[in-house]
């Protein structure tokens, strides 16, 4: 076999492996169709793959989330993977003292001032910092408390 036949069959070989290789299906985005229907589930995302579509999510409604279900049954899907999670109504007042406690425990934000407000679960943060990182790490530790939607921070450097 000559050197450039050789290539030409490892070429072609290697082509066909990688072609293989992608085969698998590939995930299809829904999420904008579901958001244009106005769906009030909190971090929406809406997928299909392999003719299921999985729809995720947090909504304050069991009946929200069923409606989710049979939109994507409207489109044409029988496979549905509802994995929305109902989840009570946001306590602000909790809210602002787990925010609270939870700012007082760190270290790293010694010396930084907080005042902190919810309104059904939107954190209202502002006060003043020394640098930027300690303004970035509040604002993570205020995201990841149950209940809380959004964090609007309007935090000032001294």
């Amino acid at each position: 076999m000559k050197p450039s036949a050789a290539v030409l069959l490892l070429l072609l070989a290697t082509t066909a492996f990688a072609a293989k290789q992608d085969s698998g299906p590939q995930p299809t985005d829904l999420t904008p169709q579901f958001r244009a229907e106005g769906f009030a589930i909190d971090r929406l995302q809406a997928f299909e793959i392999g003719g299921v579509v999985v729809i995720r999510g947090r909504a304050l409604d069991a009946a929200v989330a069923e409606d989710a279900g049979r939109f994507a049954q409207s489109l044409g899907y029988t496979r549905i993977a509802n994995l929305v999670k109902v989840v009570a109504p946001p306590d602000d007042a909790v809210i602002e003292r787990l925010a609270e406690r939870e700012l007082s425990r760190h270290r790293s934000l010694d010396g930084c001032t907080f005042y902190i407000d919810s309104d059904n679960g939107v954190v209202r943060l502002a006060g003043h910092v020394r640098h930027q990182l300690q303004k970035d790490y509040a604002i993570e530790l205020l995201r990841n408390i149950d209940g809380v939607r959004e964090v609007h921070a309007d935090l000032q450097r001294r």
